[in-house]
């Protein structure tokens, strides 16, 4: 509850070598500053209540005034949160705030990814939740065209395992994965073009275009925004699943085209997608029994989940 004390006389005690440890110490507005740092180290802050230690500096008097004293609270809290890199702020009331973060008009939040692992995962971190929600967006636009455009879809991978096992993605994933009918290609005038060579941006700003590693689509957030969906033409034959651009990680195998026939609905970021009739059964021949129950990272020789 880091608003508790705000606007509220209080005094604070704590050891002055804790205090000095902090990255920052006597940042404003001090009582969000100080619960947010104490949380990440696991402190345990006790609030006494007492009218002992006077009164609180007088609220301004004129609507101007009590404007003025807003505006500098608020921007005093958006500095803080940039500097502790809180991109989104839950308040108590469940409504959320974003403080920063990427944007249609900013690149993503991480660099390249290597070896399958982005960089915030060595961080100790997840995907920033900015990040989320242009993924999210992204992924929920991309099926929006594809259903009006008649092309068959379905969620793959490790975007089909987030829907399984939590109705999203992964939390510490950085693109959606989706496989199509290659016939279905020319149905949809964005991927047409895309197939052409010509990267085209959309009405909504999405940004679509071929894989420069294989004969795959990619649709970004943006132009200057690569998060992304990965579309991958697969074909039948002789009753298996097959594409033409396999880039080496083990869950990336043929499959029976029974689990296409029929595609089901499966709630997914907020929407509803589709996906192969007996997820399990799929998820198990990609990544091996008891994928759904149990996480792990991308790649686990780079890093695992057991580390954090």
């Amino acid at each position: 509850r880091c608003a508790a004390l705000e606007g509220a006389p209080a005094v604070l005690l704590l050891r002055a070598r804790d205090l000095f440890a902090l990255p920052f110490p006597l940042a404003r507005p001090v009582p969000a500053a100080l619960a947010l740092q104490a949380a990440l180290r696991g402190w345990h802050l006790r609030l006494l209540l007492s009218d002992a230690f006077g009164a609180s500096r007088a609220i301004p008097a004129s609507p101007h005034g009590r404007r003025k004293a807003e505006v500098l609270a608020e921007a005093r809290r958006a500095r803080l949160m940039e500097g502790l890199g809180v991109k989104l702020e839950v308040l108590a009331d469940g409504q959320e705030r974003w403080h920063h973060g990427c944007a249609k008009d900013t690149p993503r939040c991480f660099g390249t990814v290597h070896a399958r692992t982005p960089q915030y995962l060595l961080e100790g971190r997840w995907t920033p939740p900015c990040c989320l929600r242009a993924l999210r967006a992204t992924a929920r636009h991309v099926a929006l065209q594809l259903e009006r455009a008649g092309v068959r879809y379905w969620l793959e991978g490790g975007t089909l395992l987030g829907a399984a096992r939590l109705g999203d993605i992964i939390p510490w994933d950085y693109d959606v994965d989706m496989g199509i009918y290659r016939d279905d290609v020319p149905k949809c005038p964005w991927l047409a073009a895309a197939a052409a060579g010509r990267a085209v941006e959309d009405a909504e700003g999405f940004l679509w275009e071929k894989a420069a590693e294989g004969e795959f689509y990619r649709v970004h957030f943006s132009r200057a925004n690569r998060l992304h969906v990965d579309l991958w033409p697969f074909y039948a034959r002789d009753g298996i699943m097959t594409k033409d651009t396999w880039l080496g990680h083990p869950q990336d195998v043929e499959f029976p085209e029974r689990f296409l026939r029929p595609l089901v609905p499966l709630p997914f970021a907020g929407f509803t997608a589709m996906a192969p009739n007996d997820a399990r059964a799929f998820l198990e021949l990609k990544f091996g029994p008891g994928a759904i129950e149990n996480p792990e990272y991308p790649n686990p020789a780079v890093k695992r989940m057991g580390q954090d």
